[in-house]
């Protein structure tokens, strides 16, 4: 009998490790917090080799080509000027179509959303999980996926186990290309384009539309805006709509609206009056605060830690997704390479550590001139 593997969190990191392994024999679940889904909630990324490895592996590499090209970066200034242009073509996919594309691999039956994980108890030979709803599940291995916020981290890391605030946020777009202002399309569709001030920058590009679309007209303009805030400037920031104060992020539609009015101003102050017009045309601007954060462990008993639930890197890095396909692989081949599970995940955080620990390094060097 193959063992039975349970996943917290479905998002991609989820999902990479539930299609490898499902297609590998052995019986896997995903359990997912959300209630509605994860579908629409991603915005761009730039591919690394991890990720068409993964599209090979399970036989869709033709997703790799659903992206939109870059063909070249500019860096302006502060009058709207190009101060620097470098011909160096990049393709940008889309969040939205890398995970549909995972999801519709992994059967409905193997991917329950709804479900919120609250306590995990190990187990001579296996783990429970306990869920909101009070059920029960029990497996041979748990994989926490469930990203920066994690609930199974504990488990391996401790229950102090929280990532660090490094002092700055980011604000996110995605809107369609046909409401970005043609004065600032003109100037930024087709190229990766970068503003950079003291203690900030905004960096833009196109996506695919949500269909998977990369034709004129279909496409999506994705830009982020990289901003410091002190701890109790993000307190302010991070408070929802509701009034409720949110740990990390705010989605689409969830910031208060004075505090977007009051980011649009900043932009229309401070940012060249292309990027300015391309924020300032985003409906439903969202936000991500930014952390750092590398575990002592990856694997504790019947439980390992795969993708932002172990190691959190900065996003400057673009490796997030990268980082949890390679995690993914390495999770499967280790329990395909040998019957004794305990075995196979000493293996997998031997290889998948060191690389975890580097890549949070590296987010760290990137991101000093934002501190």
């Amino acid at each position: 009998m193959s063992a039975r593997i349970l996943i917290v969190g479905g998002s991609i990191g989820g999902l990479f490790a539930a299609v490898l392994l499902n297609r590998a024999g052995f019986d896997v679940t995903v359990t997912e917090r959300s209630v509605h889904g994860l579908e629409g909630r991603g915005a761009g990324l730039v591919a690394q080799r991890e990720v068409f490895d993964i599209l090979r592996d399970v036989g869709v590499e033709h997703v790799a080509q659903i992206g939109v090209i870059a063909h070249e970066r500019i860096y302006l200034d502060r009058a709207g000027g190009i101060i620097h242009q470098q011909r160096t073509p990049q393709t940008q996919l889309s969040w939205d179509v890398l995970f549909r594309t995972f999801r519709d691999l992994l059967p409905d039956a193997r991917y329950q959303i709804g479900r919120r994980a609250v306590e995990v108890i190990q187990e001579a030979d296996g783990v429970r999980v306990r869920y909101a709803d009070g059920r029960e599940e029990r497996a041979d291995l748990l994989i926490g996926a469930d990203g920066i916020g994690s609930q199974v981290r504990a488990t391996v890391a401790g229950p102090h186990s929280l990532p660090d605030y490094v002092g700055y946020a980011t604000w996110r777009g995605l809107l369609p290309e046909a409401e970005v202002p043609k004065a600032a399309a003109d100037q930024l569709f087709d190229r990766f384009a970068f503003y950079e001030m003291p203690g900030s920058h905004i960096l833009g590009y196109l996506v695919a539309g949500p269909d998977g679309s990369n034709a004129v007209g279909r496409r999506r303009y994705n830009w982020v805006w990289y901003r410091r805030y002190t701890p109790e400037e993000l307190d302010a920031v991070l408070t929802d709509r509701d009034g409720q104060r949110r740990p990390f992020s705010l989605a689409p539609g969830h910031v208060r609206p004075e505090v977007v009015a009051a980011m649009r101003a900043d932009a229309q102050r401070l940012l060249p009056p292309s990027f300015a017009a391309a924020v300032t045309a985003e409906p439903r601007p969202f936000i991500h605060a930014i952390f750092d954060y590398a575990p002592p462990h990856m694997v504790a008993g019947r439980v390992a830690l795969m993708g932002d639930a172990a190691f959190v890197a900065r996003p400057h890095t673009a490796m997030g997704v990268a980082k949890a396909a390679g995690d993914a692989f390495a999770l499967r081949n280790a329990l395909l390479g040998t019957p004794d599970i305990d075995a196979a995940l000493a293996t997998y955080e031997a290889e998948r550590a060191p690389v975890g620990r580097s890549i949070v390094a590296y987010g760290q060097r990137l991101g000093k001139s934002l501190e």
